[in-house]
């Protein structure tokens, strides 16, 4: 029998392969654009983070003095220490707040003070002139939560990121 046409090519196929399998590398454009934007995402959880550890940790920090500055007894003869000490950080407390509330005096002072409602306008003697006289009859024990209450709401609201 006559071999067919068909039959003469057969030596010459070859098997049919699949192409390889396509790598890893390098990933597909939308890969790096997602790589790139959980990047940011992170650089900025780790930025938020860092930035609110820090004002919290200058809170307590700011805190810790008010409460420094604090005698530990109602003594006359320690109350005008202590309004002396407890004016100065209010004055640097509301430099922070506006430039010029240091340079305020007298009642325009207890005023700016007093602008949350937080009672120092039962103080405005005591602490416009108590601290330059040998004794000062204030309950220091209510001024200092007066004075803790005003930091901690100047914080809260005025000075979010000291």
């Amino acid at each position: 029998m006559a071999a067919s046409p068909m039959a003469e090519n057969l030596p010459q196929l070859r098997d049919i392969h699949l192409p390889a399998e396509p790598s890893a590398w390098p990933p597909a454009p939308g890969w790096w654009v997602l790589g790139l934007l959980a990047l940011a995402v992170l650089a900025a959880a780790v930025w938020l983070l860092r930035r609110h550890l820090r004002r919290r940790r200058r809170q307590r920090l700011l805190i810790a003095e008010l409460d420094r500055l604090q005698p530990r007894s109602n003594d006359a003869d320690a109350a005008p220490l202590y309004l002396a000490a407890l004016s100065q950080f209010l004055r640097r407390l509301a430099r922070a707040v506006r430039a010029d509330a240091a340079s305020l005096r007298g009642a325009e002072w207890i005023q700016f003070l007093d602008r949350h409602g937080d009672g120092f306008s039962a103080y405005a003697g005591a602490l416009n002139d108590a601290a330059w006289r040998p004794q000062a009859s204030v309950d220091v024990q209510a001024l200092h939560a007066v004075a803790r209450g005003h930091l901690q709401r100047v914080l809260r609201s005025e000075l979010r990121d000291v």
